[in-house]
């Protein structure tokens, strides 16, 4: 495996735990706190970071199946972070946030995990 993909898969790691904090958080305490605005934006960088050294570290096309779904995955992250990032531009730290908000926090996680899986699944198989 390729040092660049290596790194990325390391950095990948943390990008789930940083999303994960945030998103638990938020999920649980219902209000945007400066933990969920750090730990949502650090899983992001990670995620960007991670994905381009997956890609410069990569043999094949970036546009795989799990090259699409990480894509995608990254893309909802980001909706979630600027969603969370603008209630707290409008009303401050500790806003609370509304149910429809929650539930897709729950979706772009689902989904951010789902495409981490299945990408930890490839590499088993290979």
């Amino acid at each position: 495996m390729n040092p660049l993909a290596i790194v990325g898969a390391f950095i990948i790691t943390l990008s789930l735990l940083s999303y994960g904090i945030g998103s638990i958080s938020l999920i649980r305490f219902k209000i945007v706190s400066s933990i969920v605005l750090i730990f949502l934006s650090l899983g992001i960088l990670f995620d960007m970071a991670a994905i381009t050294l997956m890609v410069l570290g990569a043999k094949g096309s970036p546009f795989t199946a799990h090259g699409i779904v990480g894509y995608s995955a990254l893309l909802v992250m980001l909706v979630d972070a600027v969603s969370v990032w603008n209630i707290y531009i409008k009303r401050g730290i500790d806003a609370p946030v509304r149910k429809k908000l929650l539930r897709y926090t729950k979706f772009a996680y689902f989904w951010w995990v789902l495409a981490y899986f299945t990408g930890s699944l490839l590499v088993l198989w290979r």
